[in-house]
């Protein structure tokens, strides 16, 4: 690991995306990215990356926003992907390799502690990639560092459990089989860790961001069947994470597994794929000029 700090700042989420969450990811990359496509699609339409831009994308995992970043800012433009979890950016490496792709940099690091060069960024952008920070003042503090003076920012998060159905009906079903999660203190590491748009701008005014924005944003999650959904939902989300602290037993697993899909089924367009409402937060903001 390069960063000093790697092994002391997110140890547990490092485990996780490194042991649990990066190769479950890495193992369904295409049907994953599929899924939420739309939410990649909005936030590069509202990050505006310009030709020669330099761009860091936090949270990258296999570039479904860094690759067509790269596209966009051109050869005169780079951007840096970084990630904690070296399966994901392993297959990044892949893809950057494949595709003979020269301005994406695919960076193992912890950007709540990593030094990027100060001020170096035009353009801070991440899809689902910022909410597992053990401390996220720091680290938006630090990313913010490393924007240059007017640098922009352009996120999306996860909003609650309630707004995205795709979550709400394995939850419900899982909460039901083993129980409800133990509880955890308040904007705990994980997905929906700013799903309060209040706390969220809280952060990001004291880490330095001015003219912030957020704003609830629908879109669908895109399955390719019932089956497939619930079985991601029940390795992901917030369901898999409830199943994974539970230690549930295969056949319990198995069960809300099915018990899922029975209800997904009812969402099946005539080709079988899904469409499910969700919601995410659009976050936009700048590094105050001067």
């Amino acid at each position: 690991m390069s960063d000093s700090g790697l092994d002391a700042a997110n140890a547990e989420m490092r485990r996780y995306w490194n042991e649990v969450a990066g190769p479950r990811w890495v193992a369904r990359a295409e049907l994953q990215e599929a899924r939420n496509i739309e939410v990649a699609e909005l936030v590069l339409r509202e990050a505006r990356p310009a030709t020669g831009e330099c761009v860091l994308d936090v949270g990258c995992g296999p570039g479904a926003t860094a690759l067509p970043l790269a596209a966009a800012v051109g050869p005169k433009g780079h951007v840096t992907g970084v990630d904690i979890a070296e399966p994901m950016l392993d297959l990044l490496r892949r893809r950057i390799a494949e595709r003979g792709i020269a301005n994406l940099t695919a960076l193992l690091a912890d950007a709540q502690v990593h030094p990027f060069a100060p001020a170096s960024f035009d353009l801070l952008t991440s899809r689902f990639g910022v909410m597992f920070f053990a401390d996220a003042k720091a680290a938006f503090r630090n990313l913010c560092a490393a924007l240059r003076s007017g640098g922009r920012l352009c996120m999306a998060v996860w909003s609650t459990i309630p707004d995205n159905l795709h979550w709400r009906i394995p939850y419900d079903i899982a909460v039901r089989r083993v129980g409800p999660p133990s509880p955890k203190p308040p904007h705990a590491p994980g997905p929906l860790a700013f799903s309060d748009p209040a706390y969220l701008r809280e952060i990001l005014s004291e880490a330095g961001f001015a003219e912030i924005a957020v704003d609830k944003r629908p879109f669908h999650v895109v399955g390719k069947s019932a089956a497939n959904e619930a079985e991601l939902a029940g390795m992901m989300g917030p369901s898999g994470r409830l199943l994974d602290e539970k230690q549930a037993d295969p056949e319990t697993r198995h069960a809300v597994v099915r018990e899922t899909e029975a209800a997904f089924a009812s969402y099946a367009e005539r080709d079988g794929t899904l469409r499910l409402p969700g919601t995410v937060l659009l976050v936009r903001a700048r590094r105050p000029a001067g």
